[in-house]
């Protein structure tokens, strides 16, 4: 999907001037990065061209030269690893949301707390991949944190990536699912129990500019606009915390 930027409180930008933005999106960041996009489209000529998926693939195809300029990820350590790599700018990594995780189903009584963990009722669970997903290495930390990843072991499905869990239980090809907080923040119904933060580490999603997008004017405005209230304001509707 493509879609315009704009610094917070800037004149729009004159259509000769429009640039364009590839940007690599957390797949739990896709509703609020469509949402912040699409608002910008109508102030400004800048495009964004989003593609959504997980962090660590995303993280192995900018290794490999991926055209990205711009990396808004589902950690913090990977946008990290970005600098010291030299693949992206040093001083241009922030924290732009703080992730929440939730036990979700579409069953009404299923997804109940801790309990509907201790006391399975169903047959699947998804989870991200933990190895590329930071969402699918919290749901592994909050297993582990209550004791009862043995018991859920052989019930996981694993998806590439956190949108790919949604689907899983969405679709009801399990029951039930650790998802992101965004993903179901406009979802009515089924269950959820809002995981404490205690469980897992913090969820730090930070953004950085890659090296690619280091002469490109409209992608460093992305990044400041973030920073911003209009931006900040959609993050929060869609169940972050905010960051920086």
């Amino acid at each position: 999907m493509a879609a315009g930027l704009l610094a917070p409180d800037a004149a729009p930008a004159v259509a000769t001037d429009a640039k364009q933005v590839k940007v690599a999106v957390a797949a739990n960041f896709t509703e609020p990065a469509r949402v912040i996009a699409t608002a910008f489209e109508k102030a400004t000529g800048n495009r964004l061209i989003l593609s959504f998926g997980s962090t660590g693939q995303f993280f192995a195809q900018i290794k490999q030269a991926a055209p990205f300029e711009v990396f808004l990820a589902a950690d913090k350590a990977t946008p990290t690893k970005a600098v010291e790599e030299g693949l992206a700018v040093p001083g241009t990594q922030f924290t732009y949301a703080l992730g929440k995780l939730v036990l979700y189903s579409t069953m009404p009584a299923l997804a109940t707390g801790e309990s509907a963990l201790k006391s399975p009722k169903f047959a699947k669970i998804a989870i991200a991949n933990p190895a590329t997903a930071p969402y699918g290495a919290a749901a592994l930390e909050v297993m582990k944190a209550l004791g009862v990843h043995d018991v859920l072991a052989g019930k996981i499905v694993q998806g590439q990536n956190i949108g790919q869990a949604y689907q899983f239980v969405a679709s009801g090809n399990a029951e039930i699912g650790f998802v992101a907080l965004s993903q179901i923040a406009e979802v009515d119904g089924g269950s959820r129990w809002v995981v404490p933060g205690n469980l897992h580490k913090p969820i730090l999603q930070d953004a950085v500019l890659l090296r690619v997008g280091e002469g490109n004017p409209a992608a460093r405005a992305l990044l400041d606009y973030l920073k911003g209230k209009d931006a900040q304001a959609v993050i929060e509707k869609f169940g972050y915390g905010i960051g920086q």
